[in-house]
């Protein structure tokens, strides 16, 4: 699998494919966005880069064939709706780290 980007990473198990390095992509965006927002207190970091990824991986499912890296199947279907669902759950998650009101 020379030249395959590790995101498209896939294994069969009893018959199912299963797309291990998309997954293995969105854990490793949302540890990045839990440790955005434990280390900066706030949800704005962790904002900013759950739409970064967004906007990157939009960006990469468009451009022209053969430079494509997020293409319309399994695994590109995960990673689009996987960022979505992940910076929702680590918005929701971060908001515990918020600094407390001063009042």
């Amino acid at each position: 699998m020379a030249g395959t980007a590790l995101h498209r990473q896939g294994l069969v198990l009893a018959g199912v494919d299963v797309p291990w390095g998309a997954v293995a992509a969105l854990v490793l965006l949302g540890s990045a966005q839990l440790w955005l927002g434990a280390a900066f207190r706030s949800v704005v970091p962790t904002a900013v880069c759950g739409v970064l990824c967004y906007a990157l991986t939009g960006w990469w499912s468009t451009v022209e064939n053969g430079k494509r890296l997020v293409i319309a199947d399994t695994p590109g279907n995960l990673w689009i709706f996987g960022t979505a669902a992940v910076t929702l759950g680590m918005l929701a998650w971060c908001r515990r780290y918020r600094r407390p009101d001063p009042a």
